[in-house]
């Protein structure tokens, strides 16, 4: 059942294998995780609508036109830049953290050429300033100065504004507390993000470990009948061939040796449907390793290319990466004592090359190119790496072994498994390097 819940779900079905109807869309596409709907950024830009009263403002004073177009073009740029801030702090923070500045910017030189009218221009410096940086590897830290730091500049703009008390503390309440309600709200995307990764986590670790139980029982239930009617098969035809010669026994002998045929061909193609099925995936193994590497206290830092080339090449080759992937996530696990571990795949020259580099023990000595014919210093990685190598030269590839650090003992270990990508299907849009 939850295989089926998953199964419809990646295909745009609900659990009972109808399309979604209106109601159910607009639900789904109101609520996708970490992205922020469009009607979300309708609401967040809704409250611009509270700056007609400092530009009301512009036309209650005996000024020029140009005073006036002056005021509207700041008032203009600030709202179209605030938008920008909120649709792309997620998608491009670089850019997101320009348009902060220069909102802050804007706000600034409203405050000093208007006057007090334009000071709650820093209650929306103060939201933007909580989305942005929010982000930040240290988000709520950064997010909370940040929001202080709004919050300054507005004292700091009452001040020189001459506004009164009462005035400046009922606008200073909504720039703090807007800016840490937004910090909150980015906070929350960025939680419901990773829970729809975790989910999709889940989804693949299901559907594999379907995938091996169908695999066990096709091979348990299937193999074992198709080898007793080759072995039954077989008998009878020995048994029918010491009968006395004539046509029909013949006949039948040539019908069971087409049985048996039959059944041993049948048998092949199962195990290699199983084989196929047992064939390890870039995907599978990244988040195996994740995991494995998260429980043995281990800081992975992996690519996104890991993931979204698996299944882009040819399969054989793909299999032969993930062996070599689980083999030294093994190794980072029992042997290196390393606290950090870095995976990457990398295209260049018309090979594909995975590299796996830790920060633990390494071993003595100068790189070895070819595990399978020279002795690997560390004789816990001798048969494993040796098995990588020879699936590695199976198929055209090569294995380098070599310190991650620099020559000697003790900086960290590297091991880069390299196969041809002459098979491999239209690239994805991804960056290798």
């Amino acid at each position: 059942m939850a295989t089926r819940s998953t199964e419809a779900v990646r295909n745009g079905t609900d659990a009972d294998g109808r399309e979604p109807g209106p109601a159910t869309t607009g639900f789904s596409e109101r609520y996708v995780p970490g992205t922020g709907s469009p009607m979300r950024w309708f609401f967040s830009g809704i409250w611009l609508v509270y700056l007609i009263s400092p530009v009301s403002a512009l036309f209650g004073h005996h000024h020029g036109v140009a005073w006036i177009a002056g005021g509207l073009a700041i008032t203009v740029a600030f709202c179209v830049i605030y938008m920008l801030v909120l649709i792309r702090s997620d998608t491009q923070p670089r850019l997101a953290r320009a348009g902060l500045a220069a909102i802050a910017l804007l706000a600034a030189l409203a405050c000093a050429v208007y006057g007090k009218d334009w000071l709650p221009l820093w209650i929306y410096v103060s939201a933007a300033t909580g989305m942005v940086l929010a982000a930040e590897p240290d988000g709520r830290r950064v997010a909370t100065l940040g929001v202080a730091v709004v919050g300054a500049c507005y004292l700091f703009f009452c001040w020189v504004s001459h506004l009164d008390l009462t005035n400046t503390l009922v606008v200073l309440l909504p720039v703090l507390l807007i800016g840490l309600a937004m910090m909150g709200f980015r906070m929350q995307m960025t939680l419901m993000r990773e829970l729809a990764q975790a989910r999709e986590t889940v989804a693949k670790l299901a559907t594999n470990e379907e995938r091996l139980r169908l695999a066990r029982d096709m091979h348990d239930l299937t193999g074992q009948s198709l080898s007793m009617i080759t072995l039954k098969s077989e008998l009878a035809a020995k048994r029918l061939a010491k009968l006395p010669s004539s046509a029909e026994r013949d006949a039948v002998l040539t019908e069971l040796g087409d049985i048996g045929r039959v059944s041993r061909q049948t048998l092949h193609d199962i195990r290699e449907a199983v084989s196929g099925y047992r064939r390890p995936t870039l995907a599978i193994e990244v988040i195996t390793a994740r995991n494995a590497l998260e429980a043995a206290g281990i800081a992975l830092d992996d690519d996104a290319g890991l993931t979204l080339r698996s299944g882009t090449f040819d399969p054989e080759a793909e299999a032969v990466l993930a062996w070599c992937l689980r083999e030294a996530v093994t190794n980072v696990i029992r042997h290196s004592r390393a606290r950090h571990c870095r995976i990457r795949l990398y295209e260049r020259m018309g090979e594909l090359s995975l590299e796996v580099t830790d920060d633990g023990r390494g071993f003595a000595g100068q790189a070895h190119d070819d595990p399978a014919t020279s002795d690997v210093p560390d004789s816990r990685h001798g048969s494993g790496l040796r098995g990588v190598s020879e699936r590695l030269s199976a198929i055209g590839g090569r294995l380098s072994l070599e310190p991650a650090g620099g020559p000697g003992p003790g900086h960290g270990f590297r091991l880069i498994a390299t196969v041809p990508a002459g098979s491999a299907l239209p690239a994805l849009p991804i960056a290798f390097r």
